[in-house]
């Protein structure tokens, strides 16, 4: 359900992890991408968190062939570059081609993509072509934080490279723009590892007092 629609315990929906089923009988139709959670939560079991996201400004970059990567400091959790997974390349034989991760296949593949050769999820985020992003967190503070900053270092990174396009300053630079270094990214993740709460306070604060959401519990 959108998050607007939820006002209490009798809205949320459980699945098991093992094939994205319901977990009552009677629940109401679910979301055709929840196997994205479930095969991520199935794989990682350190990821206690997952965010999907649509995110217009993350889009681009999973298009252009531009790589998002980390330039500011809240964003140090970023890889360099951030992986994209591109769905063309694993849909099922007659499989219906909207983007969209409608299968346990598709979920285990788009899972995949967060580590390399261990059983932890090494990236934090994962671009998908043309449909927005997914972001994991050992919290759902923590994933909420870096779902959120990695929109926003979309944004700015856009206004970087457009700035860099379209600036005479910037026609004869001899260096590209500055990204975060290895050292820096490093220091920048494991800061927002024992800082996320401080931004959460305030998202949820927004929340309480927002009419857009309602709590009948």
């Amino acid at each position: 359900m959108p998050p607007a629609t939820v006002s209490s315990t009798l809205d949320i929906v459980e699945y098991y992890v093992q094939d994205a089923s319901p977990v009552k009988s009677d629940s109401p139709n679910g979301y055709i991408e929840r196997f994205i959670h479930s095969e991520i939560y199935k794989k990682y079991p350190d990821v206690k968190s997952v965010v999907h996201s649509h995110a217009h400004a993350v889009v681009p970059y999973s298009i252009s062939g531009v790589p998002l990567r980390p330039c500011i400091h809240m964003a140090g959790f970023l890889g360099n570059p951030v992986p994209n997974f591109d769905i063309l390349k694993f849909y099922e034989k007659d499989g219906i081609h909207d983007l969209l991760i409608r299968t346990q296949q598709l979920g285990q593949k788009l899972a995949e993509h967060f580590a390399t050769e261990t059983d932890n999820a090494s990236q934090s985020v994962v671009l998908m072509r043309g449909h927005g992003f997914t972001a994991v967190g050992s919290s759902i503070p923590e994933c909420v934080l870096r779902a959120i900053y990695t929109i926003e270092n979309a944004k700015v990174q856009s206004s970087a490279l457009s700035l860099r396009a379209t600036s005479p300053a910037a026609s004869g630079a001899t260096h590209d723009i500055q990204y975060l270094d290895q050292t820096e990214l490093k220091g920048a993740k494991e800061m927002t590892q024992w800082s996320y709460m401080r931004p959460w306070t305030l998202w949820t604060k927004e929340v309480e007092t927002s009419r857009l959401y309602v709590n009948s519990a």
